[in-house]
């Protein structure tokens, strides 16, 4: 099998979710036509990150369109998701006798490439 003929691109970075709740919801959307990915995202009982997603995955379609006019949105497939970890926002917690807890806000880089399959 050769290389993804990649049609379009679009990454979501300092995205203030962590990547292990981002990931849950792209391991469901891996590998699928768009059309089935975005209703996939809709009903998701993950509402935030599947929220997040969406929006990143409709300006992924934005990018397929606006960069070849004549591309069929319906044949478009989601070849590459993937959930990077962004930098932590580090945040301190009162403890018991004067001491801190540290928390780490974590933060995503969400990237999704599209490719154009013909025939389902």
């Amino acid at each position: 099998m050769g290389e993804p003929n990649i049609i379009a691109k679009a990454i979501g970075r300092y995205i203030r979710i962590s990547p292990q709740k981002c990931r849950l919801v792209a391991d469901l959307i891996r590998h699928r036509f768009v059309g089935e990915a975005l209703t996939i995202l809709r009903y998701s009982e993950k509402k935030k990150a599947s929220a997040i997603i969406e929006k990143v995955l409709r300006s992924a379609i934005a990018n397929a369109q606006q960069k070849s006019p004549e591309v069929d949105v319906d044949n478009l497939f989601i070849s590459q998701i993937f959930i990077n970890p962004g930098p932590s926002w580090k945040r301190i917690r009162p403890a018991p006798m004067g001491r801190a807890y540290r928390v780490l806000k974590r933060t995503s880089h969400i990237h999704i490439y599209l490719e154009e399959r013909k025939g389902r």
